[in-house]
């Protein structure tokens, strides 16, 4: 019996790691363990409540967007104006987010996942003209391979011309994130880490200028992703079908829902374009109850509290704990494993009837003579994150011209408060939920379940363990020296661990620096 460990496991954000017992060449047990402390919510304990929207936006510096909203949601309850988010308000809170989940989705496939398939040294011996590909040889030819470099070897499919294609585009998704990036700035003000969304709606002003200043932006970005995007991701399953049956895991999908279509005072009863709900094998949406969200720490490196609602949870680390192995939590619904994401938010629309995801779906499952049930895969995440990054592409354009210019942004709220508020959305990786507990106008308790929490949460209490974890059971692999069924695995989810740590003076000055393996 063979064990792997690959720690860190790269390209993605934060710091993971995944440990794999073999049987025979297949994966018998696995572990995948979160191995940053983020512990924001004890940061914000004391504190001006409006404060978290800020702060918490540093869990990360990909969807520091989400972070920011979702806190807002729940400040919007815990004040009281979550039934009155004027429409500018509403509108260019999905706006933002909707260009930061277009950056996101571009920056995983191109960025994170695609070097598991495309082969980069497919252009070290490129003497053709394109000026992009001149660079990339030539960056090759200086030894400089940090982005490419170290990789797993063995299973590059492409053909020489498809790989030089892909890297063309690999450099290309470079300036379309940054353009996303610009989108989202037009009505944030900056990115990462917005200052525009407030609880109460949004600071920025709506113009015409900025009207066409997004749009502009957002055509460019559609003519990626029709022309590059979604035709690169179905070349990679062309010549990787077998990945629609590796990689599977548990068949319970969570989606909280995103992009609020109406301000109604409950989030569970708010329409949304992607819809809220459970959808399980059998893809029916069933409705979502907040109240059944848990906790537990069992093999966590936290204090034990037994599995409780985020509004009862705490953040008290324990180091010297015997047999955690993870600084995740284990979040639970109704005691079951959820996987969250794209797919999950998918499936949510699917199973809710939404006709242009059941065509784009039914037709990149038809190219494949493939069902459903392929969508339970490596693959089918990567397909279902870039049909929802078209589709948002796209609803962007038609929301951004729903905006009154000189009509209210934001409602006003007294600060003076005794309350709670729950905030429900959805990051670019999954159902992103904020809990905070406000008492005389302070933050008592704040809670953050976050979407790799829920997918890369380790084994609960009752030995079940998490989604990335149960993906990876029952996994072949050819080599165990070159695991890359495992890696994209686990990349197929996009986790995302608090990639933005930092510790500095207030001056900007470094504490410390730290080295993680050789220097």
């Amino acid at each position: 019996m063979g064990k792997i460990v690959i720690d860190p496991l790269t390209r993605i954000e934060g710091h993971l790691k995944v440990e794999a017992v073999l049987e025979g060449g297949v994966v018998k047990e696995a572990k995948s363990s979160g191995m940053l402390y983020r512990g924001l919510e004890n940061v914000l304990t004391g504190r001006d409540p409006r404060d978290a929207a800020r702060i918490m936006q540093r869990i990360c510096g990909v969807c520091p967007t989400s972070h920011g909203l979702t806190a807002c949601f729940a400040l919007d309850e815990a004040y009281g104006v979550n039934g009155s988010i004027p429409l500018n308000g509403r509108v260019m809170r999905n706006l933002i987010q909707g260009a930061n989940f277009v950056q996101s989705h571009i920056l995983h496939f191109y960025q994170l996942a695609a070097l598991d398939y495309v082969d980069v040294t497919a252009v070290a011996d490129y003497n053709g003209s394109d000026p992009t590909l001149k660079k990339v040889r030539e960056f090759i030819d200086r030894g400089h391979l940090g982005p490419f470099m170290p990789r797993y070897e063995g299973d590059y499919r492409l053909s020489k011309e498809e790989n030089r294609a892909a890297v063309a585009h690999y450099v290309e998704a470079l300036n379309l994130r940054r353009l996303a990036h610009e989108a989202t700035a037009v009505f944030g003000g900056k990115m990462p880490h917005n200052m525009s969304i407030v609880p109460g709606g949004v600071t920025a002003q709506a113009s015409v200028d900025k009207v066409a200043n997004f749009m502009w932006k957002i055509e460019q970005l559609l003519d990626f992703i029709d022309t590059r995007y979604l035709p690169d991701v179905l070349m990679v399953a062309e010549r990787y079908p077998d990945y629609f049956t590796i990689g599977g895991g548990t068949t319970n999908m969570m989606s909280f829902g995103v992009f609020d279509l109406d301000s109604k005072s409950d989030l569970t009863q708010r329409r949304r374009w992607i819809p809220q709900g459970i959808v399980r094998s059998d893809l029916k949406l069933e409705h979502l109850d907040p109240g059944r969200i848990t906790e537990e720490v069992e093999n966590s490196w936290y204090r034990d509290t037994g599995p409780v609602h985020p509004y009862d949870g705490s953040t008290v680390a324990d180091r010297d704990k015997a047999g955690a192995y993870s600084w995740c939590k284990s979040p639970r619904y109704a005691g079951d494993v959820m996987e969250v994401g794209p797919l999950a938010r998918m499936l949510a629309s699917y199973a809710g009837g939404d006709r242009e995801v059941r065509e784009l779906v039914d037709g990149v499952l038809g190219k494949f003579n493939a069902g459903p049930q392929a969508l339970y895969s490596v693959l089918g995440r990567h397909a279902a994150r870039a049909i929802e990054c078209k589709l948002v592409a796209e609803k962007l354009k038609q929301w951004v011209l729903e905006l009154q210019p000189g009509q209210p942004v934001c409602a006003d709220y007294p600060l003076e408060v005794t309350n709670r508020g729950m905030g429900l959305h959805e990051a670019p990786r999954g159902a992103l939920g904020h809990w905070i507990d406000v008492e005389g106008g302070r933050t008592r308790n704040y809670q953050a379940v976050v979407p790799t929490t829920w997918n890369a949460g380790p084994m609960d209490g009752k030995g079940v363990p998490g989604p990335m974890e149960q993906a990876l059971i029952g996994t072949k692999v050819r080599d165990e020296e070159n695991p890359f069924e495992l890696v994209r695995i686990v990349r197929s989810y996009d986790p995302c661990l608090s990639c933005a740590v930092h510790v500095v003076s207030p001056k900007g000055r470094d504490l410390g620096r730290f080295v993680v393996g050789p220097e």
